[in-house]
């Protein structure tokens, strides 16, 4: 990726590490101390809105094109002044070295969003954090979600059991319904399978007006009863209502069945109180998207990719070929699918899930050698930095072979970081990544996907990095 043209000229620079550099005006900060540190360079944008025009116009080019600026750069949108980080030590700073500096960015606590989640393990901080991220791991344990792998691959064959050759499907669609059948199965035993077209309509709908967060219409739907403000709140309740019907059933039935909602519904704070149904709706509903539509948009860009790469999709299935020979995968296989493996990390590379990972600063603090200004707003974009040349060679190529032990252990420890990092490191990184390989190897298997001819293919960058309209693919069966 080019970082040329964004503005006139860039200030000369010194090569101060092994890929870090630094403009001339940074060299003598490190001596000075935060207190007489410059703020970053950035784009002016407009004087009132600042950059919110640009952001909003073209999101993810915008936000490669400060890159320009640097690796710390300064934008303002309306009042709200923001840092983009795009170097891995600085974003191993903020995430992973001073955690404690820094909480969720203001965009995680907007209404909308609070009213989707809640106060859940995603947007809760300290202590309540901590103690809901205690209940939470043992489900996620190693041995616990090995148990999760024949659902895995049971509802997979369930799904392409009705696939038929040279029909054209929306993947995007389909895997968004796979997954939210298996989260709901394996981490609350229930079954939604009635329910998973509505979901997975109703989230369509919601997601949307994130898609346009720096506006001045979402600052207004967020705080006033505006049409589209009541229109949010309507399908979010559609949602509630089937988290709720779960909690219910679960609670009339009195059984432990073991899963993490039996956890959650058994846990008892220190004074010998249980979770409301309350509380309870907002630990579910951030599993309830978390766990499945970040894993069902990995799928689904991984299945874009493969179709537009045939010598990697040979390479893919000639390892299913040779690993399975015709038989279902287990997690025993797992150690065996090495170049699955490695389709899923670059994959998740160029499509990011969640393109950005926001957090804002407590106190004033200094980052890169520059000057962060208490409730500063602070962004680290995947998008950006694992697609940086400095890391990564040929950055916009799908290569899966570059996923060798010795390139990730050479790399930055936060050049990738598709599951967050630090404290708040996603719980359900390893759950997820099983999911993806076995339904990967389920469906690879025994069928090969060609993209449509006749339907393009588009980004929506909102809460997550979504397929603007789907992504439509030919069904072909394999001959194996």
């Amino acid at each position: 990726m080019s970082y040329s043209k964004f503005i006139p000229s860039r200030p000369a620079v010194f090569e101060m590490a092994p890929g870090r550099m630094k403009s001339v005006e940074e060299l003598p900060i490190r001596s000075i101390g935060p207190a007489r540190a410059p703020l970053p360079p950035g784009p002016q944008g407009h004087p009132i809105l600042g950059v919110m025009p640009e952001f909003n116009r073209d999101t993810l080019g915008f936000i490669e094109r400060c890159r320009d600026y640097g690796d710390v750069v300064r934008a303002r949108f309306l009042y709200v002044t923001a840092y983009f980080l795009y170097h891995p030590d600085d974003i191993e700073y903020v995430v992973s070295t001073n955690p404690r500096n820094f909480v969720k960015a203001m965009s995680l606590r907007s209404n909308f969003f609070h009213r989707l989640v809640g106060n859940g393990l995603l947007t809760s901080e300290g202590e309540l954090w901590k103690r809901q991220r205690r209940l939470a791991q043992p489900a996620f344990h190693r041995q616990r979600i090995s148990a999760y792998g024949d659902v895995m691959v049971d509802y997979a064959q369930r799904m392409i059991a009705i696939w038929r050759p040279s029909e054209i499907r929306d993947i995007h669609r389909d895997m968004m319904r796979l997954t939210l059948e298996i989260v709901v199965r394996t981490l609350f035993n229930a079954d939604v399978s009635e329910d998973a077209d509505k979901v997975g309509q109703v989230l369509s709908q919601i997601v949307k007006p994130f898609a346009s967060q720096a506006t001045i219409k979402w600052i207004l739907d967020n705080r006033l009863p505006t049409a589209a403000h009541r229109r949010f709140h309507r399908e979010a309740q559609k949602i509630d209502e089937i988290v709720y019907r779960i909690i219910a059933d679960r609670r009339a039935s009195g059984l432990d069945q073991g899963d993490l909602l039996s956890m959650l519904l058994e846990a008892h704070d220190e004074d010998g109180s249980q979770m409301t149904d309350k509380q309870l709706r907002d630990e579910v509903m951030t599993l309830f998207l978390a766990g499945h539509e970040t894993t069902a948009l990995t799928l689904s860009w991984t299945w874009y990719l493969l179709a537009q790469n045939p010598l990697v999709e040979q390479k893919f299935h000639g390892e299913l070929d040779d690993v399975l020979g015709g038989r279902l995968p287990t997690l025993e296989d797992l150690p065996r699918l090495k170049y699955t493996d490695m389709i899923v990390r670059e994959a998740m590379r160029l499509y990011p899930p969640a393109y950005g990972l926001g957090r804002e600063a407590i106190e004033e603090c200094e980052i890169g050698g520059f000057r962060v200004p208490r409730r500063t707003q602070i962004f680290m974009f995947q998008w950006v930095t694992q697609r940086d040349p400095r890391f990564f060679p040929e950055p916009e190529a799908f290569h899966p072979e570059r996923w060798t032990e010795e390139f990730a252990g050479s790399l930055p420890k936060y050049a990738y970081f598709p599951f967050g990092g630090g404290p708040r490191f996603c719980i359900g990184n390893t759950f997820a990544m099983m999911e993806i390989v076995l339904v990967l190897a389920t469906i690879g298997q025994r069928f090969k996907l060609a993209l449509a001819p006749d339907h393009p293919v588009s980004i929506l960058p909102a809460m997550s990095l979504r397929p603007r309209n789907g992504i439509h693919v030919i069904v072909e069966k394999r001959e194996v």
